[in-house]
Order: structure tokens, then C-alpha cells, then sequence
């Protein structure tokens, strides 16, 4: 079977294909399997619909909507993508049987490295330039990275806060605050979305509710079939297999500073400005302190505060 077929043929690539034209029940159901298909895949018709607030009925169409004959054959491709996401952690039983403790260094930076060099082969150069130009022109910005992707969220928004006025970094893990920090959300904003598998259930809510809200949704995530991609029009795919017992976030953090740099340099003198401004801050008010202190005169700083 060719690699377009086999393509074709996957229950992700289905679900965002059909999406546009599912009901709000079957959209519940695919941002559901999309986001847990490990626990999807214990169901039954009538107990998934149960899980999702749906009838079994909604369920069984939803299976026939993606060109399965029935649910039992649309449950056989889900299986298929359990199986697929499962290899993952093989690779973890694998790497730790053969690795030593003296090979650790080299083999994680050299996979690093191997994962940077992939994303630069596959990475669209016109999704990049895209969301450039989105943040750029956006009139508010919301970055969201929960759990393991929060790190890289706040990095982004750390440089982004130095080139931009209308920065939000939504940094809870609380559902009802996510939304309560995006309640003003409009078509003028850019929603900038990172995660990676295992998918955030509130971070791809989070981006549904930026794509009802007709705002431009970007995401950062590992491939072409991730569940962010069902709601966002702008791509940033790099790699991010598990190399032991730890995701690799250096490709996606690779591509986060080449987009750091990228509007750096269409803004120059505001963050030459920024910077100058934070130098002369950082002096005034002792934030960082010289190599060297002044015992006294540090005891006598202490005590007239």
C-alpha cells in the first residue's frame, strides 16, 4: 500500500478531512478521540456516545460520516492508531535496554540534533512566513502551552512581551480560566497553540474556541494528523519523538527562536528601544548585582529599606 493511500486511509486525517461539515455533536466527538483516543478505543458506540453527551446513534454516524461501513470497522482504525501511538513508548523500552550510562550524553544530543535536522527538511517555509506576518499584524496575541509545553509557551511570550504591547501567555491549567483570560478573543487576534503528544485536552479546546471566535489560530505541534491542526489554519510541524523517558522539545524550541529572530528583525528599533530601556531598569534598581559586593555597604543598603 503507497504511503498517499495509507495517508488517506488514517482516522485523523479523516476526521480533520470531514471535519467542516460534522454537526456540533460529531465535532464534540472528534475533538474527544482526537485528544484520548487511548481511552476511546475501550468503548463501545453507546458508551463513547455516554462520554461525549451524545446519542449512540450520533456515535454510529460519525463512523459512517468518515467513510467506515459501521462502528466496528471505524473501532478497527482506531485500534490502528492506538497501535501506532503505542510504538512511542516501544522505542523507550528499546533505547533503555541497549543504552549505557556512559552513552547517554551523545545519543540524546546526537537524536536532538537528528530531530532539528528533520524539521528543518519538512517544516513549510510559507507557514512560517505566515505566521509571521499573523503575529505581526495581530491585534492581540494569546500563547498556550500546558503541562510539558508550558516552558516553551513562556519563552515565546517572554520575547514576544519586548516586541509587542497586547502579549498574553495563558498560563493556567484550569479550564474555566483559560477561558475566562480569552473572553475577549476577536477576529483582529493571533492564538499562537503548542502541544504535543500526549495532546492537551485544554489546550485544543482552548484553540476550538479561538477558531469559533474567527481569530487567526497557529499552532506548534509534531505532525500533519495532530488534533491542534483541526482548528488552526497555520502549521508549524516539528519533531518531538520520545527519546528515553522525556518528550524532546529541542525541534519546537529550535523553531520558536528562528520565529523570535524572524520578528526581531522586522522590528528592530522597538526591541533595540526595549532593551536599552530594560539595561537602564535593571541599573537603576539593582536588579542584577556586579560580580563583586560591598559588604557594608550592602548591610547598609538592607537597613534603610
Amino acid at each position: 500500500m503507497g504511503s498517499d493511500k495509507t495517508e488517506q486511509d488514517s482516522l485523523i486525517y479523516r476526521i480533520g478531512k470531514k471535519y467542516d461539515t460534522m454537526s456540533k455533536g460529531q465535532k464534540k466527538l472528534a475533538a474527544y478521540i482526537t485528544a484520548n483516543y487511548d481511552k476511546a478505543v475501550f468503548l463501545t458506540a453507546a458508551k463513547l456516545g455516554e462520554t461525549v453527551s451524545v446519542s449512540e446513534s450520533t456515535a454510529v454516524r460519525f463512523a459512517t460520516l468518515l467513510g467506515y461501513e459501521g462502528f466496528p470497522e471505524f473501532h478497527k482504525a482506531l485500534e490502528e492508531l492506538v497501535q501506532e501511538r503505542l510504538n512511542s513508548i516501544s522505542k523507550i523500552e528499546i533505547t533503555e535496554s541497549k543504552l549505557s550510562k556512559a552513552e547517554v550524553l551523545e545519543t540524546v544530543m546526537v537524536s536532538d540534533a537528528e530531530k532539528i535536522r528533520l524539521t528543518l527538511q519538512s517544516i513549510s517555509k510559507e507557514a512560517f512566513e505566515e505566521a509571521i506576518e499573523s503575529i505581526m499584524h495581530g491585534e492581540r496575541i494569546y500563547i498556550i502551552g500546558i503541562r510539558n509545553c508550558m516552558p516553551l509557551a513562556s519563552f515565546l511570550g517572554f520575547y514576544l512581551n519586548l516586541m509587542f504591547d497586547n502579549v498574553t501567555v495563558v498560563t493556567t491549567n484550569s479550564a474555566s480560566e483559560i477561558f475566562e483570560q480569552m473572553i475577549n478573543i476577536n477576529p483582529g487576534d493571533v492564538v499562537i497553540g503548542i502541544s504535543f503528544p500526549r495532546y492537551s485536552m485544554r489546550t485544543l479546546k482552548a484553540m476550538e474556541f479561538a477558531n469559533d471566535r474567527n481569530a487567526k489560530v497557529i499552532s506548534i505541534t509534531d505532525d500533519k494528523h495532530s488534533p491542534l491542526n483541526l482548528y488552526s489554519s497555520c502549521n508549524l510541524l516539528a519533531r518531538s519523538e520520545m527519546a528515553t523517558v522525556v518528550d524532546s522539545l529541542v525541534a519546537p524550541m529550535s523553531v520558536i527562536n528562528a520565529m523570535i529572530v524572524s520578528l526581531f528583525m522586522k522590528k528592530p528599533e522597538i526591541v533595540t528601544g526595549k532593551l536599552e530601556m530594560l539595561e537602564r531598569i535593571w541599573e537603576d534598581y539593582q536588579i542584577y548585582s556586579s560580580d563583586e559586593i560591598n559588604v557594608a555597604e550592602d548591610e547598609v543598603a538592607i537597613r534603610n529599606i
